[in-house]
């Protein structure tokens, strides 16, 4: 079994002209691109877009990409400036996703149970159902920090914020989240 190619060397292929070693980055990065998005723009097409818009500008930019935080790190800021850009053209009104007024466990493989892993699977479908509730800005930085596992220091550097900041909204998305999971016993049933 081959170990995966590190995201720097593909960085560095793409960077010499290898089209694979780009495609090869998209690929890793593209289901988790689009659940950022979606989660910011909440619709699918539009989240495609976004995604889209991403990968193109990362590509154009890649070249800047200085290794000072994770290349998953920098791809994500770009992400979630170009859904905000997104958004401001949709709503010139939106002026920022901070305005105040507006974990997913992994099959223990230990345990080949079918049951436990459909479980499992009704348990993540339940979380990812009540993180769509949230506001874009709440289901944001939800993902960033417990599906993606990103620090606080680098959802800062994702969403430019201070980490004072960072933290009090992560605090009141997790009470959101915890409100709406109690208020639908459904959702805490699965």
């Amino acid at each position: 079994m081959r170990a995966a190619i590190s995201d720097e060397t593909l960085i560095q292929q793409a960077l010499s002209g290898q089209q694979s070693a780009y495609a090869a980055l998209v690929n890793r990065y593209e289901r988790y691109v689009f659940t950022l998005a979606h989660r910011l723009v909440k619709s699918r097409e539009d989240a495609h877009e976004v995604a889209q818009d991403a990968f193109l500008r990362a590509f154009r930019y890649l070249a800047d990409f200085r290794g000072d935080a994770r290349f998953s790190t920098w791809l994500y800021k770009i992400v979630y400036s170009t859904a905000l850009n997104f958004l401001r053209k949709q709503n010139p009104d939106i002026l920022s996703l901070d305005d105040q007024n507006r974990p997913v466990a992994l099959a223990d493989p230990g345990t080949p149970d079918a049951s436990y892993a459909l479980e499992l699977e009704d348990r993540n479908a339940a979380l990812h159902l009540a993180i769509a509730q949230l506001s874009s800005d709440d289901a944001a930085i939800i993902t960033l920090f417990y599906l993606y596992e990103h620090s606080l220091e680098e959802i800062c550097q994702i969403t430019n914020m201070t980490l004072t900041n960072a933290k009090t909204k992560l605090c009141r998305a997790r009470q959101r989240l915890r409100n709406i999971m109690e208020q639908n016993p459904q959702l805490m049933a699965g």
